[in-house]
Protein backbone atom coordinates (compact mmCIF):
# COMPACT_ATOMS: atom_id res chain seq x y z
CA UNK A 1 0.00 0.00 0.00
CA UNK A 2 2.76 2.62 0.32
CA UNK A 3 3.12 2.73 -3.38
CA UNK A 4 0.15 5.19 -3.12
CA UNK A 5 0.91 6.57 0.67
CA UNK A 6 0.19 10.55 0.06
CA UNK A 7 -2.04 10.65 3.23
CA UNK A 8 0.15 12.36 6.09
CA UNK A 9 -1.00 13.63 9.98
CA UNK A 10 -1.48 16.84 8.55
CA UNK A 11 -3.17 15.73 5.85
CA UNK A 12 -5.88 15.37 7.72
CA UNK A 13 -5.61 17.89 10.25
CA UNK A 14 -5.37 20.86 7.03
CA UNK A 15 -8.54 18.86 5.69
CA UNK A 16 -10.54 18.92 9.07
CA UNK A 17 -9.88 22.33 9.39
CA UNK A 18 -10.87 23.37 5.87
CA UNK A 19 -14.06 21.60 6.23
CA UNK A 20 -14.89 22.88 9.63
CA UNK A 21 -14.46 26.51 7.69
CA UNK A 22 -17.12 25.86 5.23
CA UNK A 23 -14.80 24.98 2.11
CA UNK A 24 -15.61 21.89 0.03
CA UNK A 25 -13.06 19.37 1.48
CA UNK A 26 -14.52 15.75 2.20
CA UNK A 27 -12.54 15.24 5.55
CA UNK A 28 -14.36 12.24 6.31
CA UNK A 29 -12.52 10.27 3.20
CA UNK A 30 -9.48 11.75 5.04
CA UNK A 31 -10.34 10.33 8.30
CA UNK A 32 -11.80 6.91 6.30
CA UNK A 33 -8.63 6.43 4.63
CA UNK A 34 -6.45 7.20 7.47
CA UNK A 35 -8.48 4.53 9.54
CA UNK A 36 -7.62 1.93 7.01
CA UNK A 37 -3.90 2.84 7.12
CA UNK A 38 -3.78 2.61 10.97
CA UNK A 39 -5.25 -0.75 10.53
CA UNK A 40 -2.51 -1.84 7.65
CA UNK A 41 -0.03 -0.77 11.15
CA UNK A 42 1.01 2.55 8.38
CA UNK A 43 -0.44 4.94 10.32
CA UNK A 44 -1.03 5.30 14.46
CA UNK A 45 -5.06 5.58 15.47
CA UNK A 46 -4.46 8.13 18.21
CA UNK A 47 -2.46 10.57 16.10
CA UNK A 48 -5.09 10.47 13.44
CA UNK A 49 -8.08 11.58 15.94
CA UNK A 50 -6.11 13.59 17.58
CA UNK A 51 -5.21 15.51 14.28
CA UNK A 52 -9.15 15.44 13.47
CA UNK A 53 -9.78 16.75 16.95
CA UNK A 54 -7.59 19.05 16.85
CA UNK A 55 -8.53 20.76 13.23
CA UNK A 56 -12.22 20.40 14.52
CA UNK A 57 -11.34 22.80 18.08
CA UNK A 58 -9.07 25.14 16.01
CA UNK A 59 -11.85 26.00 13.24
CA UNK A 60 -14.71 26.13 16.10
CA UNK A 61 -12.51 28.35 18.07
CA UNK A 62 -12.15 30.75 15.60
CA UNK A 63 -16.07 30.42 14.67
CA UNK A 64 -17.00 30.49 18.15
CA UNK A 65 -14.62 33.82 18.44
CA UNK A 66 -15.87 35.58 15.17
CA UNK A 67 -19.60 34.84 17.27
CA UNK A 68 -18.38 36.45 20.23
CA UNK A 69 -17.21 39.19 18.55
CA UNK A 70 -20.06 40.08 15.25
CA UNK A 71 -23.16 37.86 17.22
CA UNK A 72 -25.67 37.17 14.82
CA UNK A 73 -24.04 38.71 11.95
CA UNK A 74 -21.70 35.36 11.98
CA UNK A 75 -24.68 33.29 12.43
CA UNK A 76 -26.22 34.58 9.24
CA UNK A 77 -23.03 34.57 7.20
CA UNK A 78 -22.70 30.81 8.03
CA UNK A 79 -26.40 30.12 7.58
CA UNK A 80 -25.83 31.34 4.10
CA UNK A 81 -24.39 28.82 3.08
CA UNK A 82 -27.40 26.37 3.67
CA UNK A 83 -30.57 26.24 0.59
CA UNK A 84 -32.90 28.52 2.84
CA UNK A 85 -30.59 30.84 5.53
CA UNK A 86 -33.55 31.81 7.29
CA UNK A 87 -34.55 28.55 8.14
CA UNK A 88 -31.41 27.27 9.13
CA UNK A 89 -30.72 30.20 11.82
CA UNK A 90 -35.12 29.71 12.99
CA UNK A 91 -34.01 25.50 13.19
CA UNK A 92 -30.65 26.12 14.91
CA UNK A 93 -31.86 28.63 17.48
CA UNK A 94 -34.73 26.36 18.55
CA UNK A 95 -32.51 22.96 18.69
CA UNK A 96 -29.55 25.11 20.76
CA UNK A 97 -32.98 26.56 23.81
CA UNK A 98 -34.28 22.88 23.70
CA UNK A 99 -31.01 20.99 24.10
CA UNK A 100 -28.06 23.68 25.07
CA UNK A 101 -24.84 23.36 24.57
CA UNK A 102 -25.39 19.14 24.68
CA UNK A 103 -26.18 19.95 21.15
CA UNK A 104 -21.99 20.19 20.33
CA UNK A 105 -21.65 16.44 21.22
CA UNK A 106 -23.85 15.57 18.13
CA UNK A 107 -23.70 18.66 15.80
CA UNK A 108 -20.97 17.32 13.75
CA UNK A 109 -22.86 14.30 12.42
CA UNK A 110 -25.32 16.97 11.15
CA UNK A 111 -23.67 18.98 8.20
CA UNK A 112 -25.71 22.37 8.55
CA UNK A 113 -25.88 22.25 12.55
CA UNK A 114 -22.18 21.94 12.76
CA UNK A 115 -21.33 25.06 10.93
CA UNK A 116 -23.87 27.10 12.76
CA UNK A 117 -23.30 25.77 16.62
CA UNK A 118 -19.88 27.21 17.53
CA UNK A 119 -21.08 31.03 16.29
CA UNK A 120 -24.73 30.26 17.79
CA UNK A 121 -23.12 29.40 21.24
CA UNK A 122 -20.79 32.11 21.40
CA UNK A 123 -23.77 34.53 20.31
CA UNK A 124 -26.34 32.33 23.41
CA UNK A 125 -23.46 33.48 25.58
CA UNK A 126 -21.58 30.68 26.25
CA UNK A 127 -18.75 30.47 27.94
CA UNK A 128 -15.08 29.10 26.63
CA UNK A 129 -14.70 26.84 29.71
CA UNK A 130 -18.36 25.55 29.45
CA UNK A 131 -18.28 25.36 25.16
CA UNK A 132 -14.49 24.15 24.24
CA UNK A 133 -14.87 20.82 26.49
CA UNK A 134 -18.35 19.94 24.97
CA UNK A 135 -16.93 20.82 21.30
CA UNK A 136 -13.66 18.46 22.15
CA UNK A 137 -16.15 15.18 22.87
CA UNK A 138 -18.17 16.14 19.62
CA UNK A 139 -14.71 16.36 17.50
CA UNK A 140 -13.37 13.03 19.51
CA UNK A 141 -16.74 11.41 18.60
CA UNK A 142 -17.31 12.13 15.29
CA UNK A 143 -13.47 11.90 14.17
CA UNK A 144 -13.25 8.37 16.05
CA UNK A 145 -16.60 7.14 14.49
CA UNK A 146 -14.99 7.67 10.70
CA UNK A 147 -11.65 6.34 12.17
CA UNK A 148 -13.15 3.36 13.36
CA UNK A 149 -15.22 3.07 10.12
CA UNK A 150 -11.96 3.07 7.66
CA UNK A 151 -9.98 0.53 10.51
CA UNK A 152 -13.03 -1.97 10.66
CA UNK A 153 -13.65 -2.13 6.54
CA UNK A 154 -10.20 -1.29 5.81
CA UNK A 155 -9.73 -3.75 3.31
CA UNK A 156 -13.10 -1.98 1.40
CA UNK A 157 -11.62 1.74 1.90
CA UNK A 158 -8.91 1.14 -0.87
CA UNK A 159 -11.14 3.52 -3.44
CA UNK A 160 -11.10 6.24 -0.29
CA UNK A 161 -7.22 5.86 0.12
CA UNK A 162 -6.92 6.70 -4.06
CA UNK A 163 -9.39 9.47 -3.68
CA UNK A 164 -7.20 11.07 -1.07
CA UNK A 165 -3.74 10.46 -3.14
CA UNK A 166 -5.74 12.16 -6.21
CA UNK A 167 -8.02 14.39 -4.24
CA UNK A 168 -5.42 17.48 -4.50
CA UNK A 169 -5.84 17.31 -8.41
CA UNK A 170 -9.38 16.75 -8.53
CA UNK A 171 -9.89 19.68 -6.51
CA UNK A 172 -8.09 22.04 -8.43
CA UNK A 173 -9.70 20.81 -11.77
CA UNK A 174 -12.77 19.40 -10.92
CA UNK A 175 -13.80 21.20 -8.13
CA UNK A 176 -12.13 24.15 -7.67
CA UNK A 177 -12.24 25.32 -10.84
CA UNK A 178 -16.27 24.86 -11.61
CA UNK A 179 -16.64 26.31 -8.53
CA UNK A 180 -14.51 29.66 -8.70
CA UNK A 181 -16.17 30.31 -12.20
CA UNK A 182 -19.34 29.82 -10.58
CA UNK A 183 -19.23 32.34 -7.63
CA UNK A 184 -17.10 34.73 -10.41
CA UNK A 185 -20.34 34.58 -12.54
CA UNK A 186 -22.65 35.03 -9.58
CA UNK A 187 -20.96 37.92 -8.43
CA UNK A 188 -21.16 39.68 -11.37
CA UNK A 189 -24.66 39.27 -12.29
CA UNK A 190 -25.40 40.67 -9.17
CA UNK A 191 -23.12 43.68 -9.64
CA UNK A 192 -24.50 44.41 -12.53
CA UNK A 193 -28.18 43.92 -11.16
CA UNK A 194 -27.57 46.42 -7.98
CA UNK A 195 -26.04 48.68 -10.71
CA UNK A 196 -28.82 48.61 -12.57
CA UNK A 197 -31.38 49.00 -9.72
CA UNK A 198 -29.38 52.13 -8.76
CA UNK A 199 -30.96 53.73 -11.74
CA UNK A 200 -34.58 52.19 -11.07
CA UNK A 201 -34.99 54.06 -7.33
CA UNK A 202 -38.27 55.54 -6.36
CA UNK A 203 -38.40 57.93 -4.06
CA UNK A 204 -41.11 57.67 -0.69
CA UNK A 205 -42.59 60.35 -1.56
CA UNK A 206 -43.27 59.09 -4.89
CA UNK A 207 -44.34 56.13 -4.40
CA UNK A 208 -46.42 57.71 -1.46
CA UNK A 209 -48.36 59.43 -4.22
CA UNK A 210 -48.72 56.53 -6.85
CA UNK A 211 -50.07 54.40 -4.24
CA UNK A 212 -52.64 57.06 -3.43
CA UNK A 213 -53.37 57.81 -6.97
CA UNK A 214 -54.64 53.95 -7.15
CA UNK A 215 -51.51 53.48 -10.05
CA UNK A 216 -51.01 49.54 -10.48
CA UNK A 217 -48.36 49.00 -8.26
CA UNK A 218 -47.32 45.55 -6.41
CA UNK A 219 -45.47 46.69 -3.27
CA UNK A 220 -43.07 43.03 -2.05
CA UNK A 221 -41.84 43.81 1.64
CA UNK A 222 -39.08 41.79 1.58
CA UNK A 223 -39.01 39.87 5.00
CA UNK A 224 -35.40 39.69 5.47
CA UNK A 225 -33.94 36.09 5.89
CA UNK A 226 -31.31 37.63 7.99
CA UNK A 227 -33.58 38.91 10.65
CA UNK A 228 -33.58 37.49 14.11
CA UNK A 229 -36.66 35.35 14.79
CA UNK A 230 -37.20 37.18 18.35
CA UNK A 231 -36.64 40.69 16.59
CA UNK A 232 -39.87 43.21 17.09
CA UNK A 233 -41.59 43.43 13.78
CA UNK A 234 -40.50 46.38 12.09
CA UNK A 235 -44.09 47.43 10.48
CA UNK A 236 -44.67 47.66 6.61
CA UNK A 237 -45.47 50.05 4.00
CA UNK A 238 -49.62 50.05 3.81
CA UNK A 239 -50.83 47.60 0.98
CA UNK A 240 -47.53 45.77 1.13
CA UNK A 241 -47.17 42.08 0.42
CA UNK A 242 -44.72 40.61 2.86
CA UNK A 243 -42.34 38.05 0.67
CA UNK A 244 -39.62 35.98 1.36
CA UNK A 245 -36.47 36.64 -1.36
CA UNK A 246 -36.20 32.60 -1.17
CA UNK A 247 -39.45 32.29 -2.73
CA UNK A 248 -38.64 34.89 -6.12
CA UNK A 249 -35.37 33.29 -6.29
CA UNK A 250 -36.50 29.50 -6.41
CA UNK A 251 -40.38 29.39 -7.91
CA UNK A 252 -41.01 29.80 -11.41
CA UNK A 253 -44.57 30.17 -10.74
CA UNK A 254 -45.10 33.83 -10.95
CA UNK A 255 -47.00 36.20 -12.72
CA UNK A 256 -47.17 40.19 -12.93
CA UNK A 257 -49.73 41.39 -15.17
CA UNK A 258 -48.85 43.68 -18.09
CA UNK A 259 -48.33 47.54 -17.09
CA UNK A 260 -47.93 46.64 -13.29
CA UNK A 261 -44.51 47.79 -11.54
CA UNK A 262 -42.78 45.92 -8.73
CA UNK A 263 -41.39 47.65 -6.02
CA UNK A 264 -39.24 45.92 -4.03
CA UNK A 265 -37.51 46.91 -0.46
CA UNK A 266 -36.27 46.13 2.51
CA UNK A 267 -36.27 46.54 6.21
CA UNK A 268 -32.72 47.60 6.05
CA UNK A 269 -32.72 49.12 2.57
CA UNK A 270 -30.21 46.69 1.33
CA UNK A 271 -29.18 46.76 -2.46
CA UNK A 272 -27.97 42.87 -1.88
CA UNK A 273 -31.42 41.75 -0.71
CA UNK A 274 -33.12 43.36 -3.14
CA UNK A 275 -30.67 42.40 -6.20
CA UNK A 276 -30.94 39.09 -5.28
CA UNK A 277 -34.76 39.13 -5.36
CA UNK A 278 -34.83 41.02 -8.97
CA UNK A 279 -32.45 38.48 -10.19
CA UNK A 280 -35.19 36.02 -9.37
CA UNK A 281 -37.83 37.68 -10.63
CA UNK A 282 -35.88 39.22 -14.18
CA UNK A 283 -35.39 34.91 -14.19
CA UNK A 284 -38.98 34.29 -15.18
CA UNK A 285 -38.98 37.04 -17.52
CA UNK A 286 -39.71 40.04 -15.15
CA UNK A 287 -38.37 43.06 -15.42
CA UNK A 288 -40.50 45.87 -14.45
CA UNK A 289 -38.61 46.14 -11.28
CA UNK A 290 -38.05 49.47 -9.05
CA UNK A 291 -36.74 49.60 -5.71
CA UNK A 292 -37.43 51.64 -2.84
CA UNK A 293 -34.74 54.03 -2.24
CA UNK A 294 -33.89 53.77 1.62
CA UNK A 295 -35.71 51.15 2.30
CA UNK A 296 -38.62 51.07 4.90
CA UNK A 297 -36.36 53.26 7.74
CA UNK A 298 -36.73 56.30 4.36
CA UNK A 299 -40.37 55.39 3.98
CA UNK A 300 -40.93 56.10 7.86
CA UNK A 301 -38.07 58.88 8.38
CA UNK A 302 -40.12 61.10 5.80
CA UNK A 303 -43.29 60.61 8.05
CA UNK A 304 -45.19 58.54 5.75
CA UNK A 305 -47.98 55.87 7.08
CA UNK A 306 -46.39 52.42 8.47
CA UNK A 307 -48.86 49.70 8.83
CA UNK A 308 -48.50 47.56 11.74
CA UNK A 309 -48.33 44.58 9.68
CA UNK A 310 -48.28 43.92 5.80
CA UNK A 311 -51.72 43.20 4.25
CA UNK A 312 -52.85 39.72 3.61
CA UNK A 313 -50.90 38.41 0.66
CA UNK A 314 -54.10 36.75 -1.41
CA UNK A 315 -55.61 40.24 -0.93
CA UNK A 316 -52.48 42.26 -2.08
CA UNK A 317 -51.82 40.11 -4.48
CA UNK A 318 -55.38 39.70 -6.00
CA UNK A 319 -55.89 43.85 -6.13
CA UNK A 320 -53.40 44.26 -8.79
CA UNK A 321 -53.09 40.86 -10.24
CA UNK A 322 -49.89 39.47 -8.96
CA UNK A 323 -49.56 35.58 -8.48
CA UNK A 324 -46.68 34.90 -5.87
CA UNK A 325 -45.33 31.37 -4.93
CA UNK A 326 -47.09 30.21 -1.80
CA UNK A 327 -44.60 28.63 0.80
Amino acid sequence: MTSYLALTYPGVLLAVFAEQLCLPIPSVIFLMAAGALSARGEMRTSIIILMGVSGCLVADGLWFWFGRRWGSQTLRLVCRFSADPRTCSKNAREQFRRYGLALLCVAKFFPGLNLVMPPLAAAEGASLASFFPLDILGGLLWSGFYVGLGYVFYRQVDVAIRLVEHFGKALGIGIGVPLCLFVGWRGLALVRIIRRLRLRRVSPQLLARKLKSNSRIAVLDLLDFEAEGNSPNPGAIPGALRVEPSRLRKSPHITVPHGVDIVLYSSSGSDTVAARAAEGLKRVGIDNVWVLQGGLEAWRQQGLPVAQFPEVDQVAAERVGVHLPTL
